[in-house]
């Protein structure tokens, strides 16, 4: 690998014993991976010098993690937020202590992008931005992490894909629950038949978010300055700066979200797609959805409801269906679990969760025939992390793909969008899964892509 040069690191860690026998047996890229960090050797011997586009909120998050990993040096921080830039290059600081190489900083991520020694970015921006700083970072040789949803929008994602590809880059989705070895376990599960033929998978997504209230425009806070919010608005048409529309709350807005199906949501359907068994898109997908709680400025709904009809893939003979419910107004859980799967087969059922494992029951029978609940049940992001580092190590793209890999991360991610759009327009729509386009209806077809400012720099080749 050209840039990713030597370093001494500590042997790592062998995480999680129990997943030596899970990777047998997995059908098709798109339905599971093997995590590259599960039994890899010498994982701590190359430096990746990694930089950070927009390191606050969940950025931050990722930051923290990566920093501490072996072999990392963050060389780079991208932040249009004064406040935020500065918290992350403290952070940097104080985790490498006397060891502290100064990352550089910048607002403007092509600056980032045109130094050749780095070999890596983590994406963290809102979701406007994923597809546009993604392919940018392919084109420039760079591997990337993107969070989750991959994309804004369905045709996004698939520019994502021809760009990784084209420039042999690895571009890893943040939808972790993909390298975590107790739903690796509960998948492998289905894999061998645990609850027979499995027809129907459901995501749900049920929690109480917060109000955003109604909000006037309003001049852009000094930490971040008019520049700094036009560079923040990027590719999407440009809007005076809003409170409730910027940090945390863009997610509730078209232009630079994609709702709690995208957020949130796009975790436990990116499972059930998983658990089900299929590898490409749906062929139909009836919603209904609307704000049924709050009284404020979210256009995305608070309460919908999306049943995603699968006429093939996968393999399958069958008709199979995918289900999200989605309430953000529910301060209880369901099934045990905030936001969980449940897997409906022709000989049981399997349900898992975010916190506490999973549960198997055969037939009938209301008392699980296993469940892992154990204090190893729970999701991390680390294991993840550690996977995306691995596969940029076994050679420029060409070696490991990662266990989110962005093709798998595009079919999960485009199921957050078809639902939102048939939320949108009100009735069925009816998809081409391999021309990716809705059939006989050119509203929503429209909606497969999206309105970008004329003439923005970052607006991505061939939308």
């Amino acid at each position: 690998m050209s840039r990713v040069t030597s370093t001494t690191g500590q042997s790592r860690r062998r995480f999680l014993k129990q997943t030596t026998a899970v990777a047998a047996g997995a059908a098709g890229a798109a339905l599971w991976t093997k995590p590259a960090w599960v039994g890899a050797a010498g994982a701590n011997e190359q430096r990746i010098n990694l930089g950070f586009i927009g390191p606050g909120g969940q950025g931050m998050n990722l930051l923290q993690s990566f920093v501490q990993l072996p072999g990392v040096e963050v060389t780079w921080l991208c932040d249009i937020d004064d406040y935020r830039m500065a918290d992350a290059y403290n952070h940097v600081k104080g985790v490498k202590g006397t060891s502290f190489t100064a990352p550089k900083q910048t607002k403007d991520l092509r600056k980032l992008l045109d130094d050749k020694s780095i070999d890596a970015v983590v994406v963290a921006t809102p979701d406007h931005w994923h597809a546009p700083a993604t392919i940018m970072a392919c084109e420039a040789g760079k591997h990337v992490y993107v969070e989750k949803p991959a994309s804004h929008n369905i045709r996004e994602g698939r520019l994502m894909i021809e760009a990784a590809r084209r420039n042999k880059r690895v571009v890893q989705v943040g939808t972790q629950s993909r390298s975590v070895p107790y739903l690796i376990e509960a998948m492998q599960m289905l894999r061998d038949g645990a609850i027979g033929e499995v027809l129907i998978s459901k995501a749900w997504n049920s929690q109480r978010r917060g109000d955003i209230g109604r909000r006037q425009p309003t001049e852009p806070p000094p930490n971040v300055g008019k520049d700094g919010y036009d560079t923040w608005v990027g590719p999407a048409p440009f809007v005076p700066f809003q409170g409730n529309r910027f940090h945390g709350v863009w997610r509730w807005w078209y232009a630079f979200g994609t709702g709690d199906i995208g957020n949130d949501g796009v975790h436990d359907i990116d499972i059930a797609r998983w658990g089900l068994g299929v590898d490409t898109h749906p062929d139909a997908v009836s919603a209904m959805g609307g704000k049924l709680f709050f009284d404020n400025d979210q256009e995305f709904p608070d309460t919908q409801y999306v049943v995603y009809q699968y006429n093939s893939g996968g393999g399958a003979k069958k008709q199979k269906q995918l289900i999200y419910e989605q309430r953000l107004w529910s301060p209880y859980v369901q099934e045990g679990y905030e936001n969980g799967n449940a897997f409906y087969g022709t000989k049981g059922q399997l349900v898992v969760g975010k916190k506490h494992g999973w549960r198997l029951y055969e037939g009938d029978d209301r008392k699980p025939k296993k469940a892992n609940d154990s204090a190893d049940s729970r999701l991390e992001s680390t294991p993840h992390h550690r996977d995306f580092l691995e596969c940029v190590r076994s050679g420029d793209g060409e070696g490991k793909r990662p266990a989110a890999d962005i093709e798998i991360g595009h079919l999960s991610s485009s199921l957050s969008h078809l639902g939102n759009i048939a939320a949108r327009i009100g009735h069925t729509i009816k998809f081409d899964p391999k021309a990716e386009k809705v059939v006989g209806d050119e509203e929503a077809n429209r909606l497969v892509s999206r309105e970008y400012r004329q003439g923005h720099w970052s607006v991505p080749k061939g939308v």
